[in-house]
């Protein structure tokens, strides 16, 4: 009787299986998929190395806004919870009324239940009924169905990650495509608008604070919102007349598309009182799927949309792109001095991003399928490719960044507003791989920090370096594993590049480090290959 009664239900899971694998992007590569019972702790980080991250969350959303020189978590990029970020659809035809709603899966119960019901952004709004989640990163699909929509959705999202180009694997932007398909046997009118805040000056801690570590007074932010037109991107261009030029919080921001025709905005909503903004925007964008501008006003976090509208025949199915760009060049060190991005030195601004970018994507994308696609298809079990596969988004969070010189340095890993254990310290990077073997020119430049600044004329090696780089032994303790580590990976570095060059300019200081060990009172002063000194390392303890 059991097997009876699970029958119908392993046939209807293959059969929404089935649709699912119909829906997907044939050609983006899926390693793991998530049902409507697994999507709340989904946060998919889409930005390049060293540019931080925006994340894609199981149910379409963007959360974690990570872009702002600190890590961020919960930061929803606005100045409230019917305010951050969302994307909407609008639907009308001849034979059916019009529809719309928030390009967002249902609210989680239990988000839906906490702090007076605000805790999940937007939550007010209509949203598609079903939503699954399909990844192998760096792209993430989210799929929207309802049977009271004329239309299901697909987002596709992603940011090139290419092995051996750092530079286009260092793009601050979030591609999102919106796939959309005609269920009906009408023609359907369709819009899809994507709503921004400009939170210039926010980062998710600090806040509204100048270059001095002192808060702005409300209502000084000056945020701007302009549109902008260019012979392939249009769209939304964020910047800020207020916030101090040399606070880490300044830089600009875009939300832009590659659509020519359908296109309208709004560089402002209504000052937002008791809901009336976001009222007054659905209003707007439901009445025929296009927007009007609104009269400026006064607020500090302005809100801007972007909407594209195109015509779908029955069972047609078309895609609209959107961009998140962003620049913000003011990373600080320890010290209180800039020690900037080396992503904002490509980039004159958010805008620039976009304009330089969009040519080349299509490019992007299909380098990102074939190293994606590759490591996919090989005969590793699956387990292991997630593990592996998923945690290189380490190396496009927070955890990692390059200064302006071009210099690569990472965190031991990230809390949730801050970086954890600075310095780039040497025993906790012996244990990653990936950087070596995917971006060997960043590799190499840890072991130019480490060889080429951090190590004395003794031959020790700060293991924690600090910056700017001209302090970097300013710490003046070393880890026994960490420099005997850094010695491995030099020879690692000159395997995999037969870089001769680098090798003989900081040949003398990897000798000098190897030597330390045999200092008087040192790791192995007997020098019989043994290290029986006093051994700082990883465990943050002493051995013997």
């Amino acid at each position: 009787m059991k097997r009876i009664l699970l029958l119908p239900v392993l046939i209807f899971s293959l059969i929404i299986g089935q649709t699912n694998a119909q829906n997907l992007n044939p050609d983006w590569p899926v390693l793991k998929h998530y049902d409507k019972d697994h999507l709340a702790k989904i946060a998919l980080p889409l930005g390049g190395i060293g540019t931080g991250t925006v994340s894609l969350g199981g149910h379409g959303e963007l959360k974690d806004w990570e872009i702002v020189n600190r890590p961020a978590k919960g930061f929803d990029a606005g100045p409230g919870g019917n305010r951050a970020l969302f994307f909407a659809i609008y639907t009308n035809s001849k034979n059916s009324p019009s529809s719309t709603r928030a390009l967002l899966g249902p609210v989680e119960y239990f988000d839906y239940e906490s702090k007076e019901g605000r805790k999940a952004n937007n939550h007010g709004l209509p949203r598609f009924r079903n939503c699954s989640f399909h990844t192998a990163y760096p792209f993430g699909q989210v799929l929207l169905t309802d049977n009271n929509m004329p239309v299901d959705v697909r987002l596709e999202a992603f940011n090139p990650m290419v092995p051996a180009d750092s530079d286009n694997s260092g793009i601050p932007i979030a591609v999102l495509r919106y796939v959309v398909t005609n269920k009906t046997n009408d023609i359907q009118e369709v819009s899809v608008c994507g709503n921004m805040t400009n939170f210039i000056g926010e980062d998710g801690l600090n806040g509204r604070i100048d270059w001095k570590g002192d808060f702005i007074p409300t209502g000084s932010l000056e945020n701007k919102n302009i549109y902008r037109k260019s012979d392939f991107v249009q769209g939304i261009y964020m910047n800020s007349e207020g916030v101090d030029k040399n606070a880490e919080q300044w830089g600009t921001m875009a939300l832009t598309t590659n659509a020519i025709n359908g296109v309208t905005y709004r560089t402002t909503w209504l000052p937002n009182t008791w809901g009336s903004s976001i009222l007054d925007f659905w209003d707007d964008f439901s009445e025929d799927g296009t927007l009007d501008e609104r009269e400026k006003n006064q607020e500090n976090n302005p809100m801007a949309s972007l909407a594209v509208k195109f015509e779908l025949a029955p069972g047609e199915s078309k895609d609209v792109e959107f961009y998140i760009s962003w620049h913000f060049p003011n990373r600080i060190a320890w010290a209180k001095s800039i020690v900037g991005n080396y992503y904002t030195t490509k980039y004159n601004d958010a805008w620039d991003v976009a304009e330089l970018t969009i040519p080349k994507l299509k490019k992007l994308e299909a380098s990102t399928i074939s190293f994606v696609s590759a490591f996919c298809n090989s005969d590793i079990s699956d387990v292991v490719k997630e593990a592996a596969l998923f945690n290189t988004s380490t190396l496009r969070t927070q955890t990692t960044f390059r200064t302006a010189d071009g210099r690569f340095y990472g965190w031991e890993g990230c809390m949730d507003t801050r970086g954890s254990c600075h310095g780039s310290c040497t025993h906790v990077w012996n244990y990653e791989q990936a950087t070596a073997f995917l971006y060997g020119d960043l590799a190499k430049s840890m072991r130019e920090v480490e060889f080429g600044h951090a190590t004395n004329d003794e031959g020790m090696m700060s293991f924690r370096v600090m910056l700017p780089i001209e302090n970097a032994q300013e710490m003046r303790n070393t880890a026994a594993d960490g420099q005997m580590g850094t010695i491995m990976k030099m020879y690692r570095e000159w395997q995999l590049s037969g870089d001769n060059v680098m090798l003989k300019d900081l040949w003398p200081n990897v000798k000098k480090a190897l030597e330390f060990c045999w200092i008087k009172g040192g790791w192995d002063a007997d020098q019989d290959g043994i290290m029986e000194g006093c051994q700082h390392n990883t465990m943050d303890v002493e051995y013997f």
